[in-house]
């Protein structure tokens, strides 16, 4: 499928869709924001990552080169924007009761991590080309701090160095703010040292008991934004055309990288287009780590949903529309994905032609900056088509799933199989477990029929029962 150059996408610096030229094409450079790896991830962490990957499978359905780059924050993320509190990787160590070093930050950010990807594997989310922790690009950071220092653009305080707002006129491009509201971004008790409440940290140099790295600049660490400003450039040059994260980057962090980097390379823009995902609330407030509201994958799977179901409901919402969560809104998604799986299984082996109508309407959707919700739709029109033979419809749907990533092309024809007495037994209490909501009941249920010899899935359904 050739791009025809009607690609657009809601840019957040200039606050209207564009269409999208890349600098260099067919290249695409793409950073995208990825997590502090202090803790699991919960599923509103996700949308983000669902919605990068849907942008890069789209621009690579368009036969664009995408190089994507994704950050590991494991160190500099501080508890506030207002650059106070404690760095988020040292209350995890605190809170594990783990030793008070660097060794044991890095192995902790390694285990989430590496949890963060089997989350990003199991809703089919692409790993991007790069992914760069924060401590291994200390070099980068440092240099990028004395280089802002050196063209006046930063200060320092006794307890780090500070980029100056006033001297980067245009600081409140993305967020959209007025010159008048330039001292509302502190958010705790100012710092008397800072010239203005806005100035942000460059680098926090290390207290009498805290953790640092040796620099030229003073033992510390780097700021949570100048590390994504040193590691974008770093592999993605002084200027590249995508950027994303969720909103709640825009007036802080986005804001932050791109004074930082345009006034350390003294080119602009930073970035041609910013996207921004909107919240995953439940019960009316932000999801967020803390609370009733963290909910990660694991959840969703031991309540015994397919976490594709998850993947597949955000899709049925625009990624600039904000979603609200809750149990039978994913419930009522699984029940269609599994009877989407199981029409496209009926289809047969046969696959043919994708249909050009088809491919055609799915391109207009997904250019219109990733109509995902009117590509779902589509599916189901593909499914209904008596017009189109299986094997197209086949050929379409697989088409269509390389931008959607449901997993279509790994649905195999369940084959009838024996269950003995005992499995059927165990299966029909475990579904009076699930209707009573007994999870944790259920859950046991489900390890004891597979230490049997057996996997039981939840469909729309009931249960589905399969040979391990």
């Amino acid at each position: 499928m050739n791009s025809s150059n009607k690609m657009q996408f809601y840019n957040t610096l200039t606050r209207k869709k564009e269409e999208f030229f890349p600098l260099n094409p067919p290249a695409v450079t793409f950073y995208s924001c990825g997590p502090t790896v202090y803790d699991y991830a919960h599923i509103g962490n996700l949308r983000a990552y669902v919605f990068a990957d849907i942008l890069q499978k789209t621009l690579e359905h368009f036969e664009y080169k995408v190089k994507r780059v994704m950050n590991m924050t494991d160190v500099g993320h501080l508890t506030s924007d207002a650059d106070e509190g404690e760095d988020k990787m040292v209350k995890a160590l605190k809170r594990e009761g783990k030793p008070f070093n660097l060794e044991a930050m890095k192995k902790l950010a390694i285990f989430y991590k590496d949890r963060f990807m089997e989350d990003l594997a199991k809703i089919n989310i692409k790993k991007p080309d790069i992914i760069a922790f924060a401590s291994d690009n200390i070099k980068e950071e440092a240099e990028m701090v004395q280089k802002l220092l050196e063209k006046g653009f930063a200060y320092k305080t006794s307890d780090g160095i500070y980029f100056e707002i006033a001297k980067f006129p245009n600081y409140f491009q993305l967020s959209g703010k007025k010159e008048s509201e330039k001292n509302t971004e502190s958010r705790l008790e100012e710092n008397k040292e800072k010239k203005n409440p806005a100035d942000f940290v460059l680098w926090k140099f290390s207290d009498k008991d805290g953790l640092g790295f040796e620099s030229k600049l003073g033992k510390g660490f780097p700021g949570w934004h100048i590390e994504c400003s040193a590691m974008s450039i770093k592999y993605l040059g002084e200027q590249f055309d995508i950027h994303t994260g969720g909103i709640d980057h825009i007036p802080v962090h986005h804001t932050n990288e791109i004074a930082q980097s345009e006034a350390a390379t003294g080119k602009s823009p930073f970035v041609k287009y910013w996207l921004h995902n909107d919240f995953l609330d439940m019960s009316g407030s932000k999801m967020a780590k803390s609370g009733d509201s963290f909910i990660t994958l694991r959840t969703i799977i031991e309540q015994g949903v397919d976490p594709l179901a998850y993947r597949f409901w955000l899709l049925m919402g625009h990624y600039r529309t904000k979603m609200n969560f809750n149990w039978e809104a994913l419930e009522g998604a699984e029940t269609a994905l599994k009877r989407l799986q199981g029409l496209y299984v009926a289809l047969g082996n046969e696959i043919g032609k994708i249909s050009t109508d088809y491919q055609n309407k799915f391109k207009k959707y997904i250019e219109d900056d990733l109509d995902t919700p009117r590509a779902i739709t589509l599916l189901w029109d593909v499914m209904k088509d008596e017009s189109i033979s299986p094997a197209d419809k086949k050929a379409t749907i697989l088409d269509f799933d390389k931008v959607l990533g449901l997993g279509f092309e790994n649905l195999k024809e369940a084959k009838e199989i024996s269950i003995p007495e005992e499995v059927k037994e165990l299966m029909e209490e475990r579904g009076q477990a699930r209707i009573n909501k007994d999870f944790k009941k259920s859950d046991k249920l489900r390890k004891k029929i597979n230490s049997l010899g057996y996997e039981v899935k939840d469909t729309g359904n009931g249960q589905k029962v399969s040979k391990i």
